[in-house]
């Protein structure tokens, strides 16, 4: 099965040089939990939710918050983000994403076109999805 049958197709990108509070904002608000990061269009990294709970003061929001720990939240995406991400090719297989995630601690994989423009993501909870599902896409009990 491709990885095109898998993938999440409506992926939210966002620019090398925007700011960690912007990243905050996206996953506060939304149910995922990584963002692509883009140049010109062109894939150049990825930034997971733990990335981000790892680069922010643990006191932002708390009654102990100061200017240093607000100041976290002005980093910029390229200081945290996972530079030159293994990714796949449309054509590439459902096996080819499993063989991926085994082989490294990696939680999702980009999936580029010939000119490495992002159409698509798939993440281990899509494979575990698509590997609960028969070949007919109807879930197996």
């Amino acid at each position: 099965m491709s990885v095109t049958k898998i993938m999440t197709q409506r992926v939210v990108t966002i620019g090398m040089d925007d700011k960690l509070s912007t990243v905050k904002d996206i996953f506060d608000h939304c149910q995922f939990s990584h963002l692509l990061v883009v140049d010109g269009g062109v894939l150049v990294g990825v930034v997971s939710d733990s990335d981000l709970f790892k680069a922010l003061s643990p006191n932002i929001g708390t009654a102990t918050e100061s200017y240093k720990d607000a100041a976290t939240l002005n980093k910029r995406v390229h200081q945290i983000m996972t530079r030159k991400p293994f990714v796949l090719n449309e054509q590439a297989s459902v096996d080819d994403a499993i063989d991926l995630f085994n082989a490294h601690r990696i939680s999702c994989i980009p999936i580029v076109n010939l000119g490495n423009k992002v159409v698509g993501i798939v993440s281990w909870r899509d494979v575990l999805r698509s590997i609960r599902k028969g070949n007919d896409g109807l879930a197996t009990n």
